[in-house]
């Protein structure tokens, strides 16, 4: 059986790393990561978010959400 993108996101949340948008989709498959961050809330998990910034291809800086999860 195939794990939801739910499922997917908070499995690689428990191994205690943080995640951004294109990472997620990147290592998961995922598109829409704050969608998937919005279920898991709605599921009681509690996700954390940190706006940090990161290079683009043209070195310039960007401003992006890193999720990350901590048990209840």
């Amino acid at each position: 059986m195939n794990q939801s993108q739910s499922d997917r996101l908070l499995a690689y949340f428990k191994t205690g790393r943080s995640i951004t948008s294109l990472n997620a989709f990147r290592l998961l498959g995922i598109t829409r990561l704050a969608a998937r961050v919005y279920d898991l809330e709605k599921q009681g998990e509690f996700i954390r978010r940190d706006r940090i910034v990161v290079k683009n291809r043209f070195n310039e800086d960007c401003h992006v959400t890193e999720y990350s999860c901590f048990p209840l």
